[in-house]
């Protein structure tokens, strides 16, 4: 008896944090701030031109639209890529996370804008939740075609 009531106490406590997640009420504060870290970190590791650490901050089926049109798909193509444009465009980069949200358990989208330089585009990045943490899956910055439209994040 003691065990049919400890299933159903576990099923009943599942069934409240699923309801919450439905709700969107579930605190995903220490995973945004995990988002954010692996964001950082794939710019610190492009920053100092370290291949192994941006590789380490990918997944291995992660892929990259660039704003030239360029797309490098595979974790080895991105990381040569990166690279190869970093030298390629010297200068300071920075990407301000705006927003995160989370349209699944294990999956994370980061948006905001990113400055190469004196450039300004935007990217939305594709992070999914690994057992050593939170990768990067996709990569796309775009560069807007005219003004940016008030109140746009």
């Amino acid at each position: 008896m003691r065990q049919v009531a400890a299933v159903a106490g576990g099923v009943a406590m599942l069934c409240g944090v699923w309801a919450l997640a439905a709700a969107g009420q579930v605190d995903r504060t220490d995973d945004e701030a995990a988002v954010r870290a692996a964001v950082q970190r794939y710019m610190a590791a492009r920053a100092s031109g370290d291949a192994g650490a941006i590789r380490a901050v990918l997944t291995e089926d992660a892929d990259q639209f660039t704003t030239s049109g360029e797309w490098r798909r595979g974790r080895e193509a991105v990381v040569a890529g990166t690279i190869e444009a970093s030298s390629r465009n010297p200068g300071d980069r920075a990407i301000e996370v705006e927003g995160v949200r989370f349209p699944g358990a294990d999956v994370a989208i980061a948006d905001g804008p990113y400055a190469i330089g004196a450039r300004r585009v935007w990217t939305t990045i594709v992070l999914s939740r690994a057992p050593d943490g939170w990768r990067i899956a996709a990569i796309r910055n775009t560069a807007p075609s005219g003004p940016v439209a008030p109140g746009t994040p």
